[in-house]
């Protein structure tokens, strides 16, 4: 344990004396076991306030897999069934050809609408009776569950009023009520930070290096606003503070805990845990044109991993360089949060290739 605790400390130590990082987390659990807990860096620059393992992050999509454990507990519960029709609890979905929608559409991002509705822009997120009324009114870019195809926003609110309807209750609510309180992480996952808590988070910063440049084509399916991380977005402390379940405030701790639970059944059992990690959806990715192999809920494989390795794990990276995984083939969990927002995912390769090394000569 102290080793790569050791191994996995010098090198974000290293990335941040570099100036590649500013302030990063690492945590990864093997077989219930906390073997990392490494942080490195700011939170804030501008103050110099270091960063701690208990310090959150806006980490974009890694808060997917959050939304996601949260539907299977919904099913695990006796909320809703995979193959539950999204119009038996929200009926005015059912509009342009969604009628057949199903929860196991939503999780696999094959019910069709990727993209947010174009009169949905940042500013309206908040606001998240107008989101699924424009959500429920939308026309669907391919008849639900005959092509996948990377719902970057939607996502969330899809699982989110799914959830809303059959509790009562908002996916913030959930969340702590499911997931931070029973694991006892509180402070560490959310989905609308209380005002509160708002001056004990990091402090995202964009990296100047070249991003990618915005497609030129009108028809784009993801506004560049879906597809390109925005410091300014996650410090913007109206989004903080909306329930927006696509995307989440995080440590890499929190992220880390919730999925080594998953694996050692304090939230699912093992038969669920089999079925949510299995494959249910495979084909060309519409939005980006990748191969996707996709669990409900979440893409499967670890990033980066050989071909040879055969990557049973499931879980999101978030756009900017954060990550998150759960391997039940090895025991793993693993998150990465970072403060700096870059066009890759060097840094979480790297670790994890580190991670793997050492799992490889301890086997």
């Amino acid at each position: 344990m102290r080793e790569i605790q050791e191994q996995i400390q010098r090198h974000i130590n290293a990335l941040v004396s570099a100036g590649a990082e500013t302030g990063v987390q690492v945590a990864v659990y093997q077989d219930g076991a906390l073997i990392v807990d490494a942080v490195a860096g700011t939170a804030d620059p501008a103050t110099g306030r270091p960063i701690t393992s208990a310090t959150p992050i806006f980490s974009f999509s890694t808060g997917k897999n959050v939304a996601a454990t949260l539907a299977h507990l919904l099913v695990a519960r006796g909320f809703l069934d995979y193959d539950s029709l999204v119009t038996d609890l929200w009926p005015e979905f059912g509009v342009h050809g969604k009628a057949t929608a199903t929860l196991r559409h939503v999780l696999t991002h094959t019910v069709g609408l990727p993209a947010m509705p174009r009169e949905i822009t940042p500013g309206e997120l908040p606001d998240w009776s107008r989101v699924c009324a424009s959500l429920a009114a939308a026309e669907p870019r391919w008849r639900p569950g005959t092509a996948t195809g990377y719902h970057s926003y939607t996502f969330g609110y899809l699982v989110g009023e799914l959830a809303r309807r059959a509790t009562g209750q908002p996916m913030y609510e959930l969340l702590r009520e499911w997931i931070t309180v029973p694991l006892g992480i509180e402070g560490q996952l959310y989905f609308a930070v209380p005002k509160e808590s708002l001056p004990g988070l990091a402090r995202l910063e964009q990296q100047a290096r070249q991003w990618p440049a915005d497609p030129d084509d009108a028809d784009a399916i993801l506004a560049p606003w879906e597809s390109r991380p925005s410091a300014d977005f996650g410090n913007n402390g109206e989004i903080l503070r909306a329930d927006i379940p696509s995307v989440a405030i995080a440590t890499a701790h929190g992220l880390a805990a919730m999925h080594n639970a998953v694996l050692q059944g304090k939230l699912v059992d093992s038969a669920r845990l089999a079925e949510l990690s299995a494959l249910a959806f495979e084909g060309v990715d519409q939005v980006f044109g990748n191969p996707a192999r996709m669990a409900l809920g979440f893409p499967i494989g670890r990033m980066g991993a050989p071909a040879e390795e055969n990557s049973v794990a499931f879980g999101w990276p978030g756009g900017g360089g954060s990550y998150a995984y759960a391997d039940p083939a090895r025991g793993v969990a693993f998150a990465l949060t970072k403060t700096r927002l870059v066009p890759d995912f060097d840094t979480a390769l790297s670790v994890t290739a580190i991670l793997a090394d050492y799992l490889a000569g301890a086997r």
